[in-house]
């Protein structure tokens, strides 16, 4: 009952304050008497963690030796698996020789004896027709007659005919050991290969029956470090030794003494493909006899009894001095505890104005020991030096009584030199009998709170200072008041000392204010309109608005504030922006005439091209013209001639105007018209203006347009320069290659396509050139920079600012082939939403 209300205990409280009110409940002799037994229950406790030391060190001995024999059996293993599996491969290609009737019986003989002689584990290869006939046998010059199998003979009933028949029934090689009688007094293992024959109609037609002896296959397919290091056999499922050694079993006379007794470790696995009919073993060999381990616990048992002796009369030569000490250790805890919590300084002082006695956070204040200063008289050593007179005034006032309850600041020196502001309290010290011994003095360190004070006060002027030096106006006004809180110095400048500009910046950008309020109607709720959610927290609302009366644009920012007295205010800030708007139009403007210019030097540098597109139609206008002048000189023409000549001069004239008009309205001046655009339709526009230069440089150009695309908001001529301008620069990239008319292709691809789950249409010209510089390929979208000898550098540059403008991007990446550039890929999209939403 007692170990069980005890147990409940533990539960509640712990095991250390279950441990502590146990032991205050039980009585004095019995504290004693457990007092007595806890060196014993330490020495027991000693000579257990050495003796279960002992015993942990030899089985984790005992683990490595296991995990190295079982690391080197598996390896073993694996060796002489490798070495079946390789003389099973080659049975297997004599097999499939036989088979397929490659080999006669003398060729059979020859090539078995050459395996034979190689590899000395073979015992015999045999040749077996499908009625057990030996048809040939080739063995070892060492087998007995008796072992020996003749050509013409039947093989008897017995393992090697059952080997046979389930080769016969399985159709594929069959592995079994059998025993043979050498001589009288000994048996030799046989590991025994059936590998199957089969005739043209893949029927059963006999096997070729490979011998091994167990010994061979330990000598040569074991490693030789393996043999060195450990006891190793070959056993049969039942455990029956086959080859090899095994290392009897010893019974130990000690073995619950650590280190009195080493089992043989050994290990086991079955050797595949053979499986479980044959057992690789190995066993550790034997390299100690355990008595260095039993010596050396005796050694240490030995030393831990003389050990524990000579604690327990240390433990009975010490008790009597702890209970001494007990009492006062008891009395001065409570009060040093109580000196060592307090945070504040204090410092007694004596009647004559002797420091009698400080407590540690005094000391940790000033940096000086309690040495330093106990007995120390005036000036002290944490007086500063400009301070003494001050102080010596201050101490004669504090040693006579002339004392504040509020108390004084000073300064003190820490022992460092360094100096901080302090705040002194006096007050009599009264001993036990009422009278008065001294002076007692707290002190509190209060430099912090004074550099926040100041901080404070700098902040102030700082912020002050700074919004007054601010380019941009700002001003604070409460809601439903005429009253400015706040305005800095260029709102003065430009609006004055009223809220009038205040309430026209919030009017005229279009944020709430209480003051737009319905005319002489109390029935208007005067904070109508203003946000629900918190006002401290709300968003800035910003908006760009144009005062006449200054001749300045103005970014106009505002949002609502709690001012100091609790009063929701707005404030408002105005930026000048009037350069900046300035900028971004003349910005367009450059944008808008280098987008022309890009237009009319991309045609410049098609020129050649073009002016070879209009002489086709214009050759073939003046050879119809002539020919017709002929006809009729000659009064040989006929109506239907003279008509047909007509039709095909007036079709190649609509073809010669149709180019020009397509060149026109491509390089023509026009504003930015973004509309709702067909992608086959800008497509067919690009292709037709750059298959002129295509086939000026002999390059085929291929493209392909996904069926179903979304119209797009955009300004079809600028993306038609875009389509252009990659096309020109995809085939003259192949041009300066000088690839082969095979490889001279250019392909444009449309499709649609998800980026970051927004549906776009991407545009992409593959070209098989010399592809972009590694250096370059960052640098290729910079103005003025070029690749090309001639070229501008503005090309790309335009591209880019023309796809971004519609919210897009341009990408461009090389092709490779076997670490070779075999061209280059320029891409471009579009997104769908925000084309349309533009």
């Amino acid at each position: 009952m007692e170990l069980n209300k005890a147990a409940s205990v533990v539960t509640q409280v712990g095991p250390w304050a279950w441990w502590r009110s146990w032991w205050h409940r039980q009585s004095p002799n019995r504290q004693d008497r457990y007092a007595n037994l806890a060196p014993v229950v330490a020495v027991v406790l000693f000579l257990a963690a050495i003796a279960s030391a002992f015993w942990y060190l030899r089985v984790e001995e005992i683990e490595r030796e296991q995990e190295a024999i079982k690391r080197d059996v598996e390896y073993a293993q694996q060796r002489l698996r490798l070495r079946l599996l390789e003389r099973q491969e080659q049975v297997m290609r004599l097999a499939r020789d036989v088979s397929n009737k490659e080999i006669r019986t003398d060729q059979f003989l020859s090539r078995a004896e050459a395996l034979v002689q190689q590899y000395p584990e073979f015992l015999s290869l045999t040749w077996i027709d499908d009625r057990r006939r030996i048809i040939a046998n080739q063995s070892v010059s060492s087998i007995s007659p008796s072992q020996h199998m003749r050509a013409g003979t039947v093989l008897k009933v017995g393992e090697t005919e059952s080997h046979f028949s389930l080769a016969r029934d399985l159709m594929q090689p069959i592995y079994g050991q059998i025993n043979t009688d050498v001589d009288k007094d000994a048996q030799l293992a046989v590991l025994q290969l059936h590998t199957p024959l089969s005739n043209d109609q893949g029927r059963f037609s006999g096997v070729i029956l490979a011998e091994y002896t167990m010994e061979g296959l330990l000598r040569y397919g074991i490693p030789t470090e393996v043999l060195a290091k450990y006891a190793v056999a070959l056993q049969d499922g039942k455990g029956q030794l086959l080859a090899g050694q095994t290392i009897p079993g010893r019974i130990a006379l000690w073995r619950l003494l650590p280190g009195s007794d080493k089992p043989n470790n050994d290990y086991e696995v079955p050797v595949s493909p053979v499986g479980n009919d044959l057992i690789l073993r190995a066993q550790a060999w034997r390299t100690s006899q355990g008595l260095v381990g039993g010596g050396l616990f005796w050694l240490v048992s030995v030393l831990s009894v003389m050990t524990a002796w000579m604690l327990i009369g240390n433990w009975r030569h010490t008790r009597r001095r702890i209970q001494a000490q007990k009492a006062l250790v008891a009395e001065t805890n409570f009060r040093r505890a109580m000196e060592n919590s307090m945070l504040t300084g204090m410092r007694a002082l004596d009647l004559r104005g002797r420091i009698t006695y400080v407590n540690p956070a005094f000391c940790q204040m000033t940096g000086w020991s309690e040495s330093d200063l106990v007995g120390a008289v005036a000036p002290f050593p944490y007086w500063p030096d400009q301070d003494r007179e001050l102080l010596m005034k201050r101490l004669e006032e504090e040693i006579s009584g002339q004392h504040s309850a509020g108390g004084f600041q000073v300064r003190v020196k820490r022992k460092n030199g360094q100096l901080f502001d302090a705040r002194m309290y006096v007050s009599p010290l009264i001993d036990a009998t009422g009278k008065q011994t001294g002076w007692m003095t707290s002190m509190t360190d209060i430099t912090e709170p004074n550099r926040i004070r100041e901080q404070l006060a700098s902040s102030h002027e700082r912020f002050t200072i700074v919004l007054e030096a601010l380019d941009a106006s700002v001003s604070v006004a409460p809601l439903g008041s005429e009253e400015l809180l706040f305005a800095n110095k260029l709102y003065r400048l430009w609006f004055g000392q009223n809220t009038v500009g205040h309430l026209r910046l919030v009017q005229q950008a279009g944020a709430t204010d209480s003051n737009d309020r319905a005319e002489e109607n109390d029935d208007v709720d005067e904070m109508a309109g203003l946000p629900t959610e918190s006002l401290t927290v709300a968003k800035s609302e910003n908006s760009e608005i144009f005062v006449s009366e200054l001749g300045k644009w103005l970014e106009v920012r505002s949002r609502y504030i709690n001012w100091a007295d609790g009063r929701l205010a707005q404030m408002v800030i105005a930026s000048d922006i009037t350069p900046r708007r300035q900028a971004e139009e003349l910005a367009a403007q450059q944008a808008e005439r280098a987008q022309n210019a890009s237009r009319l030097i991309t045609m410049g540098e098609m020129a050649s091209s073009v002016a070879h597109e209009l002489n086709q139609p214009l050759t073939a206008i003046s050879n119809y013209c002539s020919g017709m002048i002929s006809r009729i000189k000659s009064q040989q023409v006929k109506e239907e001639d003279l008509l047909s000549a007509l039709d095909k001069t007036a079709r190649q004239a609509q073809r010669a105007g149709q180019i020009i008009l397509r060149i026109r309205s491509f390089v023509k001046r026009s504003e930015p018209n973004r509309t709702l655009s067909d992608v086959s339709a800008m497509v067919s526009e690009a292709l037709e203006l750059a298959e002129i230069e295509m086939r000026r440089r002999n390059v085929r150009l291929t493209h392909h347009v996904a069926a179903r695309l979304p119209q797009l908001m955009v300004d079809p001529i600028l993306i038609e320069q875009v389509l252009i301008n990659l096309m020109k620069n995809a085939a003259e990239s192949i041009d300066n290659a000088d690839r082969p008319t095979g490889q001279r292709q250019v392909e444009l691809r449309i499709v649609p396509k998800l980026v970051d789950g927004q549906p776009v249409v991407e545009f992409s010209v593959t070209d098989t050139g010399q592809g972009l510089p590694p250096e370059d390929s960052e640098r290729v979208y910079e103005a003025f920079f070029s690749t090309k000898v001639e070229g501008m550098g503005i090309g790309l540059n335009l591209c880019r600012s023309i796809i971004e403008s519609h919210q897009g991007r341009i990408v461009s990446e090389n092709l490779y082939n076997a670490g070779e550039v075999t061209g280059c890929r320029f891409s471009f999209w579009i997104p769908v939403e925000a084309a349309l939403t533009t």
